[in-house]
């Protein structure tokens, strides 16, 4: 078993979640370290203060730290490859490179108008800030673009880079649990036959349940 993994931010965080749900599916041990990197109550250790400045999430295992949540699920994916789901990163060079074309899309495409509206649709109204609905707006048509783009590719596979959950799909899964939870960002999904289907099934994995239940019990930020 894997140990001194340590992952210190708020499971209320997406970049954190994305890594706790990695750490899931491995079917690693860790220790989570909860910051409040809102309201800066803790005092954070040296070497997270110098390397992630924003403080959103940052993984320790012995002397090596990783900041970028991607590259950290890629770690412990390529560290751990036989423990938990061993698809989860493809298990040959073809696998491996439409996961990453994947990756990719959704840090390029999916990511900036996903989290745009998270912001707007999720936490502007915890945290009482007013809602901008050109914003809203604009990036809802950017994400809609996007989600017709892969409604097609799930008409033609189980998930975004085959029949097998990968990378590719968790890592959607933070952006999209908000969005699911105020009706407009639903109807981007539920309009769309074969990205309902394909977020039914992701986000009903076990891993990801109980990032949910953290999430729930530790809003952290928002208390």
């Amino acid at each position: 078993m894997a140990s001194g993994l340590q992952v210190f931010g708020q499971p209320a965080s997406t970049d954190v979640a994305r890594v706790l749900t990695c750490l899931f599916e491995k079917n690693l041990e860790f220790d989570l370290v909860r910051i409040d990197t809102f309201k800066r109550q803790h005092k954070l250790p040296e070497f997270i203060r110098l390397r992630d400045p924003s403080g959103q999430v940052t993984f320790k295992h012995g002397d090596k730290t990783l900041v970028d949540p991607r590259a950290i699920c890629r770690y412990l994916c390529t560290q751990f490859p036989n423990q938990g789901n061993r698809n989860l990163y493809g298990t040959g060079s073809l696998e491996r490179a439409s996961i990453e074309q994947w990756l990719q899309a959704e840090a390029q495409s999916f990511n900036p108008p996903s989290s745009a509206l998270v912001f707007q649709l999720a936490f502007a109204p915890l945290l009482e800030i007013p809602q901008d609905h050109m914003v809203i707006a604009e990036n809802e048509r950017k994400l809609q673009q996007v989600l017709n783009v892969y409604d097609e590719i799930l008409s033609k596979n189980e998930y975004l880079a085959g029949d097998e959950f990968t990378l590719a799909d968790l890592s959607h899964l933070p952006d999209s649990q908000y969005l699911v939870s105020s009706e407009r960002g639903m109807k981007l999904f539920t309009s769309r036959k074969n990205v309902a289907r394909w977020f039914d099934q992701i986000s009903s994995r076990k891993a990801w349940e109980q990032v949910v239940k953290m999430q729930m019990e530790h809003p952290g930020a928002f208390e």
